[in-house]
């Protein structure tokens, strides 16, 4: 089938080209939905998005909502919340510093040996207020089991009672507390506090359980005040989002 073409030259052109295509146009990709917003951070997160997004005309405060859950140590934020294509969420959540975890502080389930917490003080340095101290820690948990045994035969001379000789050896050998500068939570400051050093004794065998009542405080007082703090950075940049307590 032919068709006829009227073609007209601008004034002072002499000639045209015409390049004829053959075939089908390309297909045209299918609209997809909006991808969903999920954003999980730490506590900071959704304080941090709401100061970038709340004039940017992605969501109206009035359709968004945020849960805290204090015993969790949780923000979540929900925005779009009646529209299933454009709905996003944002979890800023309180969570302890990944290295705090490593010293097993606290946590009744990690126990050492004496030569591997030596090992692991002194390939932690850093961490400690001071270096001597960590110097010495290292030195007598490396040594422990040989100076332990040293003093229990002593003991024995003496009284011939090897458990209260492993006891009393046990509980001169090592400082009952030292200090370590580490953050305790995950994106916080560097904190200082006291651990203490804990003796499990069975048979011959000693493990050590790390304790500071200072962690334990710090992590409570950080879900009370980190979390109010958030919400005050909230309100002032989307006071009409509404605040529920979980």
């Amino acid at each position: 089938m032919s068709k006829e073409i009227e073609l007209h030259l601008a004034p002072g052109q002499d000639h045209l080209t015409i390049t004829q295509l053959e075939g089908s146009a390309p297909a045209q990709l299918g609209e997809l939905a909006p991808i969903k917003c999920d954003i999980k951070g730490t506590l900071t997160a959704v304080a941090e998005y709401l100061a970038k997004r709340v004039n940017a005309e992605q969501f109206q405060q009035k359709d968004c909502h945020i849960l805290v859950n204090r015993d969790k140590g949780t923000i979540h934020l929900i925005f779009n919340e009646k529209d299933p294509y454009n709905r996003g969420e944002v979890l800023g959540k309180l969570e302890v510093n990944p290295k705090f975890e490593e010293f097993g502080i606290n946590n009744m389930e990690n126990v050492w040996t004496p030569a591997t917490l030596g090992m692991f003080f002194k390939m932690n340095r850093p961490y400690f207020v001071s270096k001597e101290e960590n110097m010495k820690l290292v030195s007598e948990l490396m040594h422990f089991t040989a100076t332990v045994n040293s003093s229990i035969d002593n003991f024995l001379g003496q009284n011939g009672d090897r458990a209260e000789a492993y006891n009393q050896a046990v509980n001169s050998n090592l400082p009952e507390r030292f200090k370590l500068r580490i953050p305790v939570l995950k994106g916080g400051p560097a904190w200082e506090i006291d651990v203490e050093t804990f003796a499990k004794i069975s048979g011959k065998d000693v493990q050590f359980i790390l304790i500071s009542p200072d962690a334990a405080d710090l992590l409570e007082d950080a879900k009370l005040h980190a979390i109010d703090t958030e919400l005050g950075k909230i309100q002032q940049v989307a006071p009409d989002i509404a605040i529920i307590e979980e």
